[in-house]
């Protein structure tokens, strides 16, 4: 009976909590293809790898497309430190003003 009453209340407080989306559920990606630049593919299972976890970056660095739409993210803003290059500085991870990383990101 303790069991029982267990399960139902995880699953009454599952259905009642404001539980977030995956963004990038397993094995699929997010594409973006800019203008003058090769096709950038997000895998969010490279950074789940390197231990981080989503909140890290949403909705604090990258709002979630539902609410923006497809609004494109500037290298200009990255090499200013917003969205990827508030990580991918130089100093934390790989910068995104270093031209030989380009192929890290930006696919052909």
């Amino acid at each position: 009976m303790k069991r029982l009453f267990v399960l139902a209340l995880t699953a009454a407080l599952m259905f009642t909590m404001e539980i977030p989306a995956f963004a990038v559920p397993f094995g699929r990606t997010v594409e973006y293809t800019p203008k003058g630049a090769g096709k950038v593919v997000f895998d969010g299972k490279d950074h789940a790898g390197k231990g981080l976890k989503c909140a890290e970056c949403h909705p604090g660095l990258f709002k979630m497309k539902k609410e923006i739409g497809d609004v494109p993210i500037t290298m200009k803003e990255m090499e200013g430190g917003k969205g990827c290059g508030a990580c991918h500085n130089g100093s934390k991870v790989f910068g995104v003003k270093d031209q030989r990383t380009c192929g890290k990101c930006h696919r052909t």
